[in-house]
């Protein structure tokens, strides 16, 4: 009798991603953006969110610049993935966090001045520890 190896179970559990919304609290976009950041968190729980006032919480953005609110930052394992601008609609958000974790790459860093994107890992870097 032919007896097949014994396979063990793979996690296939989707990675954690950091999502992070970097905000003002005087920006209207911002504040429809919310909503939409709290249903995304709905949809997908299974990850980390933070929504950050980027003047409330100066000390923790350090260097980044952000031009154009609301920006998102989308992490893994203190790796940028994903940062800059989003329109308030859940779709994209939800399209972009899938296509990020089935390419599980970043092209961040062809698109963003260097010292950008060592802000924006640093900030990633002080999320995933905890800070």
């Amino acid at each position: 009798m032919n007896r097949e190896p014994d396979t063990p179970l793979l996690n296939v559990a989707s990675p954690v991603l950091d999502v992070v919304c970097l905000c003002a609290a005087w920006c209207g976009t911002c504040g429809e953006y919310e909503p939409m950041f709290k249903a995304l968190q709905a949809a997908l729980p299974s990850h980390r969110y933070r929504w950050i006032d980027i003047e409330d919480e100066s000390d923790l953005v350090g260097d980044i610049d952000v031009e154009t609110f609301p920006t998102l930052l989308v992490a893994q394992e203190g790796q940028v993935l994903f940062a800059g601008p989003v329109l308030p609609r859940l779709a994209d958000a939800q399209r972009l966090i899938e296509a990020l974790l089935a390419n599980q790459s970043s092209a961040v860093a062809r698109h963003m001045p260097a010292d950008q994107l060592q802000a924006y890992e640093t900030l990633a870097r002080a999320l995933r520890s905890g800070s």
